[in-house]
């Protein structure tokens, strides 16, 4: 099963493309800043709105810093940003709904009534309200604050096919057996939905990436002195027209990330499941 789905990915055009384009970027990311003698912090005092140029590849920005090494840094930033909270809101996903769906009666009713408060709030709202406290507090705390705003909506499918599931033969099997419920939802019930939770896990990434760049636009995420490609396109979008170099560069590397991450996701969504009648091109 596993060497059908890698097999499929790798044939996979589009999954291919962006798996490269993702290893690429990742690379790039934790490895580009070697590559140049400037420091994200770093402060040219001659170099004021430099045009790209051998010195700063990228150019300068309006206090002289180096745009080069700094959408590198925001780069790495949003990276390990989706990446945590993909991991941190499908694993509570996946621990909500298998849990709700295997117990039902009241469990059930309890943990979907909570789903069902946190869905009537938008997240950008919720994130908006909580950010401000989080100011100057560590960037793993925004991990979970974004996290905790996006894994309600799998936990209902989770909790669906759960519902599902414990009523097939081998289910029933292990419980007549003494399994405890914890052992049979993490050996019965979560391998069967490990496509769904691998895709989900997938586009959650450019999800969060997303999702950090546009609360760090609008000043919610990551604040100065530090940066991450939303506050460097904030920076950069009143001298879009004028000095380019300042907005083009973080824009171009986040479109590339989602890009990327999303083909990757579509990819294995293809591989594991049977049912979209696709076939590796």
């Amino acid at each position: 099963m596993i060497r059908s789905v890698i097999r499929s990915v790798i044939l996979g055009r589009e999954a291919a493309t962006g798996l490269v384009l993702t290893a690429l970027l990742v690379v790039l990311a934790f490895a580009g800043p070697y590559l140049t003698a400037w420091s994200w912090a770093d402060v040219d005092l001659t170099a004021f709105r430099e045009p790209p140029s051998a010195r700063h590849w990228l150019g300068t920005t309006q206090t002289g810093r180096d745009m080069y090494a700094m959408t590198l840094h925001g780069m790495r930033r949003s990276l390990v940003v989706g990446f945590l909270v993909a991991v941190l809101s499908t694993g509570m996903a996946a621990l909500v709904g298998t849990v709700a769906g295997y117990a039902g009666g009241w469990v059930d009713r309890g943990l979907m009534w909570a789903v069902d408060v946190l869905l009537v709030f938008p997240p950008v709202l919720v994130v908006a309200i909580v950010s401000p406290a989080l100011r100057g507090g560590s960037p793993l705390l925004f991990v979970l604050l974004l996290a905790a705003v996006m894994w309600t909506v799998t936990s209902r499918v989770v909790r669906g096919m759960t519902i599902s599931l414990r009523s097939q033969g081998y289910v029933v099997a292990a419980r007549l057996l003494g399994a405890a419920p914890p052992a049979v939802i993490a050996w019965h019930i979560v391998p069967n939905l490990a496509s769904l939770l691998i895709v989900d896990a997938t586009l959650n990434v450019s999800a969060a990436v997303v999702g950090e760049t546009g609360l760090s636009y609008l000043g919610f995420g990551v604040r100065p002195p530090d940066v991450s490609l939303g506050t460097i396109i904030a920076d950069g979008a009143p001298s879009a027209t004028a000095f380019p170099w300042l907005f083009l560069p973080p824009v171009i590397v986040l479109v590339l990330v989602v890009v990327g991450v999303n083909l990757v996701g579509d990819g294995l969504r293809d591989a594991l499941d049977p049912a979209s009648g696709r076939s590796p091109a």
